[in-house]
């Protein structure tokens, strides 16, 4: 899973490296948990949205509680009826500088950054909808992860090529779940000595139960 991953970028930088338009950015910051707003590009424009589709909970009691957002979308579960009308008609593409996974023991759990070679932004599949509770809500498409982080995760989040980012946000939905694979290049990898629980706001150091 992931939920936490950065991007320096603007939404002007972006709109120019995405060809899209730049709609009104929202306050951000640089690193994006579960919850917190970022960009994307969906239907020709760079938007701001919340990272995660709300997940309704209830209390011990019963009574409802503060939805959990859920930032991740496995690919085996694309046809489920929480994603289902989203992967149809609803693709995104998500900017991302580098995406992190916690690693090592419990209690001492550090970030480790992937990124692609390069210091430009690259393209995540997205699915993306509009929400009562947060607006407009995206989520990571993630697909098994690479032999690289295979010490790490098992899961990665599905990077598109430049040459493929029409088909992804196409008509087809049938062609955009093709797509829908492991990222067979090389990753940049950087294990940093930062803790990963307690340095993050909100819920993102908890499991994802759909990614």
């Amino acid at each position: 899973m992931c939920n936490l991953y950065r991007l320096h970028a603007g939404a002007a930088a972006i709109a120019q490296l995405f060809g899209a338009s730049a709609g009104p950015e929202r306050n951000r910051l640089d690193e994006m948990y579960p919850g917190s707003p970022g960009l994307v590009v969906a239907q020709g424009e760079v938007r701001t949205m919340t990272w995660g589709f709300p997940l309704a909970m209830t209390g011990r009691k019963g009574q409802p509680v503060k939805p959990r957002a859920v930032t991740n979308a496995r690919e085996d579960k694309l046809a489920s009826a929480f994603w289902r009308d989203s992967m149809a008609r609803r693709r995104c593409l998500i900017p991302v500088g580098a995406w992190a996974e916690a690693e090592g023991a419990a209690g001492r759990m550090t970030r480790t950054w992937y990124a692609l070679p390069g210091d430009a932004p690259f393209a995540v599949a997205g699915l993306w909808r509009k929400t009562d509770e947060w607006g407009d809500a995206y989520a990571m498409v993630m697909v098994d992860g690479s032999a690289q982080m295979a010490d790490v995760h098992d899961r990665m989040p599905v990077i598109l090529p430049r040459a493929v980012w029409p088909v992804w946000q196409g008509e087809d939905p049938v062609a955009a779940r093709e797509l829908c694979r492991t990222w067979p290049g090389e990753l940049m990898v950087d294990r940093t000595g930062q803790r990963w629980a307690g340095d993050l706001p909100g819920n993102a150091p908890q499991a994802d139960l759909f990614g």
